[in-house]
């Protein structure tokens, strides 16, 4: 269970054999059922958690009454509001939602701050998910504004392989801007090639 988030975390820093331990010791296993809301608006997120297994979205609700879709999070990466709860310990403007029955291992604010203290080249290794987080963040904005609909759309599949599979096709439209409709079209033009 622990070998993907320790192959996760090895990629940026190299631990020794008992740093992992500690790490390891400091995670805490949860299996969370499908359409479950792991955090909603107005609360203070007190999780970040990795995903073993399963899928989750993390979204808003705008002005309109209307889903957006903020996040996608599979195996092998992370989820959490860590830009309005985590640090800021302010309420969540955001909710998070298993879409699938997922397996997670997640950290406490406090068992994080524990694991800086025992382990802290850790601490770097956040520092670099945070910054690769708010790549990602920048990049999925500079497509929102400058891509077409069929762009944005190539670009999440290749992203996100296996998400149509697993997701309803409003939620992949909530993710990327478009109504559901025009994602069913441009589906419909790529497949007759």
């Amino acid at each position: 269970m622990y070998d993907h988030i320790n192959k996760n975390i090895s990629r940026y820093v190299t631990f020794y054999p008992e740093e992992l331990e500690i790490f390891d010791s400091l995670t805490a296993f949860e299996k969370v059922p499908k359409k479950t809301i792991m955090l909603h608006e107005g609360e203070t997120c007190n999780f970040e958690a990795y995903v073993v297994k399963g899928c989750l979205r993390k979204y808003y609700i705008d002005a309109n009454g209307f889903e957006v879709i903020l996040q996608f999070a599979i195996e092998d990466s992370w989820i959490g509001d860590i830009s309005f709860s985590i640090y800021e310990t302010k309420p969540s403007k955001v909710f998070i939602e298993t879409l699938e029955d997922c397996e997670l291992l997640v950290f406490s604010p406090e068992k994080k701050e524990e694991l800086y203290t025992k382990v802290p080249k850790t601490e770097r290794v956040f520092r670099i998910l945070m910054m690769r987080n708010l790549a990602v963040t920048q990049e999925r904005l500079f497509n929102t504004i400058s891509k077409t609909a069929t762009e944005k759309y190539l670009e999440f599949i290749a992203q996100y392989p296996t998400i149509p599979q697993r997701v309803a096709q409003h939620y992949i439209a909530s993710y990327l801007g478009i109504s559901p409709e025009f994602v069913s079209k441009i589906r419909t033009r790529l497949a007759k090639g």
